[in-house]
């Protein structure tokens, strides 16, 4: 499990500002659900102030996309647009308190956002399409604008620091020379231009890709099936979560009694959040990995209820330490 502060939980699980905005003027889409991130931004701007009035936002991803967007909207709602084109990715996570660093991409990929909605706001080109040769890793579609960015804008000077912002490299890693060339060259400029000291700067050949390889493609794998399965925003964005299983922690056998007992303790932790909030959430039956609950309330016809399954599926996971789709019925 990822280490995650309480911000990151509340904005997980209370989302502000998701849905769509009618009246925006001003609208970016960065990422692609293939890739297993994505994200629309909407923010209505005030054309004689040049003020963001309002914000909304539908995403694709996990719990930290879904926080890092729905805190995207909340800092950039009073500014002008040239106070949001100062803000940063560091910015998005430090008002969530942080983020672990395998997740810092999904502040980047907010910036990006927002740099797409002003760019179209002034009527612009926002200018990140892949050029001929530009892409680098084409498991997530990262081109080397965006490497460059994220490096100059988090002073990274790992490979690993590369994908943890960027997910460049977190596939099948045949982008990493691409990847360390384009981590040194930024690198050295950064050293002339006195960003970052000589001794810190990355040299071509000091990561063996191997290690690499050993040490964080299984549980960015891993993740990266979690990610698609944690299909959140709303039913605007897409209708059903879909039901790929992370891979957890290997627990004692259960009986399919103490499942159920565990599974309906899981719930009952759950539902205070959802009474809060006018709904509820009951388990009607289990069958393999397979768990049928049933939405009540407020919950029915919610835009948010696919936040709600993947929520309870989290925590269905978590203590049981199974592989399990959660359904509603």
């Amino acid at each position: 499990m990822w280490d995650y502060t309480d911000k990151v939980k509340d904005y997980f699980f209370n989302p502000k500002n998701a849905g769509v905005l009618t009246e925006a003027n001003a609208v970016g889409e960065v990422g692609a659900i293939s890739c297993g991130d994505a994200l629309k931004l909407m923010l209505k701007v005030n054309p004689e102030t040049e003020v963001i009035e309002e914000a909304r936002f539908q995403t694709f991803g996990c719990g930290s996309a879904i926080a890092s967007s729905s805190a995207l909207t909340e800092i950039v709602i009073g500014k002008t647009i040239t106070q949001a084109l100062a803000l940063t990715n560091q910015d998005i996570a430090d008002f969530l308190g942080g983020l672990p660093p395998e997740k810092m991409h999904c502040s980047v990929m907010g910036y990006e956002a927002l740099q797409a909605a002003v760019a179209n706001y002034r009527g612009e080109e926002w200018e990140d399409d892949h050029e001929e040769g530009a892409l680098v890793c084409k498991c997530f579609g990262v081109d080397e604008g965006v490497i460059e960015r994220a490096v100059r804008t988090n002073k990274l000077t790992t490979p690993e620091q590369v994908t943890f912002y960027t997910k460049a490299g977190g596939g099948c890693l045949t982008c990493f020379e691409a990847i360390e060339e384009t981590l040194a060259r930024v690198n050295a400029a950064m050293v002339d231009e006195g960003v970052i000291a000589a001794e810190a700067a990355y040299q071509v050949g000091a990561v063996d890709p191997r290690a690499m390889k050993a040490k964080a493609q299984p549980r960015e794998l891993r993740q990266a099936r979690t990610d698609v399965d944690k299909l959140m925003g709303q039913k605007a964005a897409v209708s059903q979560p879909i039901s790929l299983s992370p891979i957890p922690p290997a627990k004692p056998k259960m009986t399919m009694l103490q499942k159920i007992k565990a599974i309906e303790t899981a719930i009952e932790e759950i539902r205070p959040y959802l009474h809060a909030d006018g709904g509820d959430c009951e388990l009607v039956d289990v069958e393999g990995d397979v768990v049928s609950v049933k939405l009540s309330g407020a919950c029915v016809g919610c835009q948010m209820a696919s936040v709600t399954l993947s929520g309870v599926k989290e925590r269905l996971i978590e203590k049981l330490g199974l592989p399990l789709k959660v359904v509603p019925v």
